[in-house]
């Protein structure tokens, strides 16, 4: 087939969370599988710096109407791998910044112009290329008008660029909502800008629009894909998925192996696997020297890798202060994010910093040795679509202590409700609910030979892409 995904996140070339990871290893796996793979990517800074990039060939140039106005663009194209080509859209007014969405303190106020440009620059360069594409596939709100461009683009033009949508929600609190004057940036007709297309209480969310005009709507877990149908997780969008609960289908993200493997993981001072486990060590003595700790504390360490938001938990871990200023442990958080949350953590970690690290700031590498490095992850998400680092941390022997809620529920097993299968800890949603598995993840800990047996359960768990891939080719091939 000829698969195109548009996505507002590539790695390695811009990266703020897991979408990033998954369109990645998505796209390579499905090359790998033999399939032609074209990615869609603003041509960001990042990502035009990247070293792929310096092959970059400036391909079409592009004249896309915004309004009554008519902007210009580039497309650069170059190809990481065989069977899959990256298109950079490119106009330096809108990509050429550090950041994907905003500046860390508020977002930047023409994203609805910068992603309406971006989707139809991906339909206009789908049409100048003639990538006569089986399936277009798009992400999150940044590329949920692109159903609608390409179909619009069609109807001008008498062409086809495709022959069947895909829209993805991989996390619908993030809804692209405007104020309503920005519809004339889509040029779409205005029967689009009523309650049953991108109107939202007389505003525009983008978000609506893929939900409603792809061909078939996905969301990368199947209780995520419950959990969106109901009041309680569908931010004010549950009744419009409802109308798409017969094309709606949940699939569960997988891990990229090239990417996430203690075994080979290049990130890391010590490789190991389940039948060595002597480099975990080695990477929990590094972390602790790189955050200033005694390299040889004896306690568990607690790690935490997340955007400092309301819905990763990070408050749930504040009202938990006193458990890690108290208790023999250490806790390191890596992450950006709400000014609030971050400043808290900072105060926190600046009262007490023989006990408690925060790096702020978006680290790859120190991502990897946090997962290798913990004794145990903390994910206590109010909401989790799906979720990636439960999954690293148990292939990592890094034992996951998790909310019971979306993908964390599909991929992580209570190990005191299920002593045989059980690789985590599962607690509601709570700070008391989060203090009862604290608690019991100390005992955990001080039970050598059990704890060991988690951790090669969690490494012995099966997360790749493979089983993914093969779910994604047959929606594709049913959707066509």
């Amino acid at each position: 087939m000829k698969i195109v995904q548009a996505a507002s996140e590539l790695f390695p070339y811009m990266k703020t969370g897991g979408l990033a990871d998954a369109v990645a290893a998505l796209s390579g796996a499905l090359a790998d599988r033999g399939h032609e793979v074209s990615v869609f990517l603003p041509g960001y800074r990042s990502a035009l710096e990247h070293r792929d990039a310096v092959r970059a060939e400036r391909k079409f140039r592009l004249k896309i109407e915004m309004g009554d106005q008519v902007f210009s663009g580039d497309v650069r194209v170059y190809s990481p791998r065989r069977n899959l080509v990256v298109y950079l859209i490119c106009r330096e007014e809108y990509f050429d910044r550090r950041f994907p969405y905003g500046n860390g303190e508020r977002d930047y106020e023409d994203n609805a112009e910068r992603f309406i440009f971006f989707c139809k620059g991906v339909a206009e360069t789908l049409r100048l290329a003639d990538l006569q594409a089986d399936i277009v596939h798009s992400h999150d709100w940044q590329g949920a008008l692109l159903p609608l461009f390409i179909r619009e683009t069609e109807r001008i033009h008498g062409s086809t660029l495709a022959i069947k949508t895909v829209f993805t929600i991989h996390n619908i609190a993030y809804q692209g909502v405007f104020p309503a004057r920005t519809f004339a940036y889509t040029n779409l007709p205005d029967e689009m800008n009523g309650m049953d297309g991108l109107e939202f209480y007389r505003q525009i969310n983008l978000l609506k629009g893929g939900i409603l005009f792809a061909d078939r709507v996905t969301t990368v877990s199947p209780r995520y894909a419950a959990e969106i149908q109901t009041p309680e997780f569908g931010f004010g969008l549950d009744g419009v998925v409802q109308t798409r609960a017969d094309d709606l289908v949940g699939l569960i993200n997988g891990v990229d192996s090239a990417v996430w493997n203690p075994a080979t993981d290049a990130f890391l001072p010590a490789r190991y696997s389940a039948s060595d486990m002597a480099g975990k060590a080695s990477c929990r003595t590094e972390l602790l020297k790189s955050c200033g700790f005694d390299p040889v504390f004896a306690g568990p360490v607690y790690g935490m890798i997340c955007r400092m938001t309301e819905q990763k938990g990070v408050d749930l871990v504040l009202a938990n202060q006193d458990f890690f200023l108290n208790e023999n442990c250490r806790l390191i958080l890596l992450g950006t994010g709400d000014r609030r949350i971050e400043e808290a953590v900072r105060a926190l970690a600046a009262r007490s910093p023989r006990h408690v690290f925060l790096g702020a700031r978006l680290d790859e590498a120190m991502s990897h040795l946090i997962e290798a490095g913990s004794d145990f992850f903390l994910m206590p998400s109010l909401f989790e679509p799906c979720g990636l680092n439960q999954m690293y941390s148990q292939l990592y022997g890094t034992v996951p202590i998790v909310s019971r809620v979306g993908g964390l529920i599909d991929t992580v097993v209570d190990a005191d409700a299920d002593p045989l299968d059980g690789s985590g800890l599962m607690a509601p949603p709570t700070a008391p609910g989060l203090r009862d598995a604290l608690q019991r993840s100390l005992r955990l800990f001080a039970d050598g030979s059990r704890m060991a047996a988690v951790r090669q359960r969690g490494m012995a768990r099966q997360f790749g892409w493979g089983s993914t891939a093969s779910a994604y080719e047959k929606l594709y091939q049913d959707s066509l």
